[in-house]
């Protein structure tokens, strides 16, 4: 049937929205709807709460074959028959209506939303919600939730069900070791008599149980490192990513401990030495080098006022006294820094080929530069400079994948690919 196909207007079909207080939650409209039903369909739940109704009653249990039944009943139906679905919250948002839409006439299908869990869940804990990342993992899995963690989304709602609990989104947020921290929000049962809402810490989540219907709120602090933090209690190398105060709205913006660990063993350090870190975003490579060779002194270019501000931050709360923050774009902010006995180029802002240049002018032949490249494009300028100047050089491609749980089960997470290069003079 066509959508603009009148043939069987008498017929209708309503999806009508439900609270958990049940009929209560209908206008007195649709709650005719409900009582002048000749086919009432819905779960258990949402049957039982019309436990007088006089029509017949189809429990909503496998879609694809209650879907075919009320296709049989709109083909051979009356000019009275009235078929209601009773679903919860909104029918069109991450509910059923959309499967209804796939499969019936939309002619014969007329909504009847009520207020949204996700509407629910924000409204009781009182923060504005049009900006919020809506994700359902109902049915789903967790996959979604973790490139809007990674990104450091400000709001997250997350649609639970009884593989993707609670408890698995706070394991997962704990083994991707997140620059960002989250306010833990569990509301269950919204709108019923038995609701409840709490912020959570995300370790005490682990240990708690809730029920079934619950959604799941993620705010994230924008502040959110512990600013007392004791250096001695830190390994010696390898910090955790979470350590490092980064940027606002860019949180996984650095480089990531497993690649650091990487550079610094190419970059081969010795005690005393002078090293240039082009490009040191939230300085964690600089602090990584700075605490590992505490008789070194480290210089910390970066372009941006942001960044710069982020380094010294993260040295006053680490301890760290050996890194100078140098606020400005290479090469020209290099001019007037101690020659280098190592450099590392981990962001170049564009002008790659011309602080290779520069960098050629400074280093000595017993020195060290090492770049991480992101980009094919900087690949082939790297590529090309050092064919021309005919440097020693080798690369060292870099894929890496850690492991994070999803639902009851585990899988690999890849880290963006890396290439390290790694060069001196002849």
């Amino acid at each position: 049937m066509n959508p603009g196909d009148s043939s069987k207007t008498m017929t209708s079909i309503n999806v009508v929205g439900i609270g958990l207080d049940g009929a209560a939650s209908l206008t007195d409209q649709v709650k005719q709807l409900v009582e002048r039903a000749t086919l009432l369909v819905g779960s258990e739940r949402h049957l039982g709460y019309f436990p007088n109704h006089q029509g017949s009653q189809l429990v909503l249990g496998n879609f694809t074959d209650a879907i075919e039944l009320i296709r049989n009943q709109l083909d051979g139906a009356a000019h009275d028959t009235l078929i209601v679905v009773l679903v919860s919250g909104d029918p069109l948002f991450f509910g059923l209506g959309r499967l209804l839409l796939s499969q019936l006439p939309p002619s014969s299908l007329r909504f009847h939303p009520h207020v949204s869990a996700i509407q629910l869940a924000f409204s009781r804990i009182k923060v504005p919600w049009q900006d919020a990342k809506v994700i359902s993992a109902h049915g789903r899995s967790l996959e979604q939730l973790i490139p809007a963690l990674k990104q450091g989304v400000d709001k997250i709602a997350v649609l639970t069900d009884g593989t993707n609990t609670p408890e698995a989104i706070a394991k997962l947020l704990l083994a991707l070791y997140l620059p960002s921290c989250y306010q833990f929000w569990v509301c269950e049962n919204l709108g019923g008599m038995d609701e409840r809402v709490q912020c959570l810490g995300v370790e005490a989540v682990l240990n708690q149980t809730f029920a079934p219907l619950n959604v799941v709120v993620l705010l994230r602090h924008p502040d959110s490192l512990d600013q007392s933090l004791d250096p001695d209690s830190l390994p010696i190398l390898g910090l955790p990513d979470q350590t490092f105060t980064s940027f606002s709205d860019r949180p996984g913006l650095m480089t990531k401990r497993e690649i650091r660990l990487l550079l610094l063993g190419e970059l081969a350090l010795k005690p005393g030495q002078t090293v240039w870190d082009i490009g040191a975003g939230t300085g964690s490579v600089s602090i990584e080098i700075a605490r590992l060779s505490k008789t070194s002194q480290v210089f910390a270019i970066e372009k941006t006022a942001m960044g710069s501000a982020l380094i010294e931050q993260n040295c006053q709360r680490l301890g760290v006294t050996n890194v100078t923050s140098i606020h400005g774009s290479a090469p020209n902010v290099l001019k007037d820094l101690p020659t280098p006995n190592r450099i590392f180029i981990g962001g170049s802002g564009g002008n790659l080929h011309s602080i290779l240049d520069y960098c050629d002018t400074r280093l000595d032949l017993d020195s060290i530069l090492v770049l991480a490249l992101a980009t094919v494009e900087h690949i082939n300028t790297a590529y090309s400079w050092f064919e021309s100047k005919r440097w020693h050089y080798q690369w060292l491609q870099v894929q890496l994948s850690k492991s994070v749980p999803v639902g009851k089960l585990t899988r690999f997470n890849p880290l963006n690919p890396i290439t390290i290069v790694t060069a001196w003079k002849c």
